[in-house]
């Protein structure tokens, strides 16, 4: 349900993060900067249209998954 794609969308930001912290390593901007950059956007509109658009994005990415397994499942019986 809802809660479980939040859980996700939280989860893939997480890992995102962390794959961001290890290769912001050596580039000579340092990582607590470009966090900054992410987490407070000069625009909270455009930030809140892009949590959205990623977040829909997502939902459709499991729903997609979901019905082919659904399918796979109809077909198998």
């Amino acid at each position: 349900g809802a809660k479980f794609v939040h859980l996700f969308y939280c989860f893939a930001r997480y890992v995102m993060m962390e794959n961001m912290k290890k290769l912001s390593v050596g580039t000579g901007i340092p990582f607590a900067e470009a966090v900054e950059r992410m987490r407070r956007p000069l625009d909270m509109y455009i930030a809140t249209a892009r949590h959205r658009v990623a977040y829909n994005k997502l939902l459709q990415i499991l729903q997609r998954e979901d019905f082919v397994f659904q399918e796979y499942k109809r077909k198998a019986q």
